[in-house]
């Protein structure tokens, strides 16, 4: 992997386990009042910018209340009107928070304990109701008069700050637990959390703004995670192209796939390693009468599946767009799984390998590199569970199924999870609901196969494929103002480009690949 450190991801336990370290340092540092003060200078630089605002506080009944209360001290000692809305018993409160609310009464500050909707009007919200501490053990969801308060503030028009993690939002899972803030900014403290990144954190957490408060230990947790970000991605990147080269330099990808009714996934597929660079690319085509040339593409050979397991050299074969689940395309399959080709498995090639025990110990047994790209049904398939599972932890299906088949994992979604053999597991934060249209995951087969005919690892294909296919759609969303409407082959488009500017631009060559 890569030689830069990519931004870790820590769960709570391993956040737990910080800040326990901290507190035993001889010197502690007062964590709370670090995060208020990080928080509210975050506020007044990236929300108010001067002074005079009316600022709304929600404090709950734990240390996140108490963050709050620091909070609310700052943003009233910088000249703002502050009003904190807090409803706890304040005798049960953890002796941190209880100190930050006496400072904040000492201060002259007062405390409200109900939130009365269109009472007011506030420029700014401030979340500090459970962060990170929501019933850890059961998650036991937000009701009564918290529900309330969350459904009040999320339909105000003042942008909200969540602290550490939006109220309700699962920090582990990014689940919802009954209801959850709608943040602009979520100011995340010591380190980030896998929730934030994925399932719907990114819907949750708006901008996420990481302040470490300069803890410092001798013996830190061992990230398991990371940010697959573009710091990351540049590090990924495949080297320019030598002007002595030619199609062989670039590799031969293969497709199989494509049975009757559903030629077109396999076709995308073939196109999408076309333009992103693979050398020669072949379509072996299941479907009756299946035809023998792409009019739309006709540098894509298309052949017999027979002949896809003769050419020589291969670098990877997909197996899975529009394959069907046949006995024919199940026979394909096994011939696929007994080859020494890395391949890249999806669709219907997961789902046989769910429904059939022998596909399954194949896959498994392989010494050759296999990557699978499964959303949350298929990957609920291979597990034997169901998608609802899935989603509600989505860490922890990605690797179980990476180590189950021995595999890489992408599990697609909100914020898709790359998964190595290993247990790395890198949260994408490329990406957006464009992408839930049909053959986008054809498409995305298509980029990874091609990044590895040009010679890159599996893992650096897949981590730089799952990055570039979703911010092909972040940069079609930008060019046309919105998510509705765009189709699998437009990602292609928007990927080569992207990618071109990639690779030039960091090379430093004069080549302009920006129009």
């Amino acid at each position: 992997m890569p030689k830069t450190d990519p931004d870790p991801v820590f769960f709570t336990a391993q956040i737990r386990d910080m800040e326990q370290q901290a507190m035993q340092l001889p010197k502690p540092p007062q964590l709370m009042e670090k995060a208020g003060l990080a928080a509210a200078q975050v506020v007044r630089d990236q929300v108010l910018k001067n002074p005079n605002h009316r600022v709304l506080v929600l404090a709950g009944p734990g240390n996140n209340g108490g963050d709050a209360f620091v909070v609310a001290r700052y943003l009233q000692e910088w000249g703002n009107a502050v009003t904190v809305v807090f409803a706890a018993d304040r005798d049960r409160v953890p002796a941190d928070a209880k100190q930050a609310l006496q400072a904040w009464l000492d201060s002259g500050g007062d405390i409200c304990n109900d939130l009365l909707d269109g009472e007011r009007s506030w420029d700014v919200v401030i979340d500090g109701l459970f962060g990170i501490g929501l019933d850890q053990s059961h998650h036991r969801p937000i009701e009564g008069q918290y529900r309330s308060w969350i459904e009040t503030v999320n339909r105000m028009a003042a942008p909200i700050v969540a602290l550490d993690i939006p109220s309700g939002l699962g920090s582990d899972d990014g689940c919802i637990y009954g209801i959850a803030i709608r943040a602009a900014i979520t100011v995340t403290f010591i380190g980030l959390k896998p929730g934030l990144f994925t399932n719907f954190g990114p819907e949750c957490c708006g901008e996420i703004v990481l302040r470490d408060l300069d803890i410092h230990l001798s013996s830190p947790p061992e990230p398991q995670a990371w940010l697959l970000n573009d710091a990351l991605v540049q590090t990924l990147l495949p080297p320019p192209r030598s002007a002595n080269s030619h199609k062989g330099s670039f590799g031969n990808v293969a497709i199989l796939g494509g049975s009757t009714g559903m030629v077109g996934a396999a076709l995308l597929a073939g196109r999408a390693a076309l333009h992103l660079g693979a050398g020669r690319v072949y379509a072996g085509l299941l479907a009756d009468n299946a035809p023998v040339v792409d009019f739309s593409q006709l540098e894509l050979m298309l052949r017999p599946p027979s002949e896809l397991f003769a050419l020589k050299p291969l670098n990877c074969l997909i197996a899975g767009p529009g394959l069907g689940q046949s006995a024919q395309a199940r026979s394909w399959l096994a011939m696929a799984l007994d080859s020494g080709c890395i391949l890249v498995l999806d669709a219907d090639a997961l789902n046989l390998i769910a429904q059939y025990p022998d596909l399954a110990e194949s896959l498994s047994q392989r010494k050759t590199a296999t990557i699978l790209t499964p959303h949350p049904a298929e990957a609920a398939r291979l597990l034997n569970i169901d998608s609802t599972a899935i989603q509600n932890n989505r860490m922890k299906a990605a690797l179980q199924i990476a180590q189950h088949f021995n595999c890489y994992v992408a599990l697609k979604g909100a914020g898709s999870i790359c998964c190595f053999p290993d247990g790395k597991r890198y949260l994408n934060t490329s990406g957006n609901p464009a992408l839930s249209t049909a053959g986008t995951g054809d498409v995305l087969t298509g980029i990874i196969s091609a990044l590895i005919a040009q010679g890159l690892s599996p893992d650096r294909a897949l981590l730089l494929a799952v990055y570039l296919h979703g911010a092909a759609a972040d940069r079609w969303v930008r060019q046309n103002r919105g998510v509705l409407g765009m189709v699998a082959s437009e990602v292609i488009t928007e990927a080569r480009i992207l990618l071109n500017r990639w690779i030039y631009q960091h090379s430093g060559d004069q080549h302009d690949n920006s129009r």
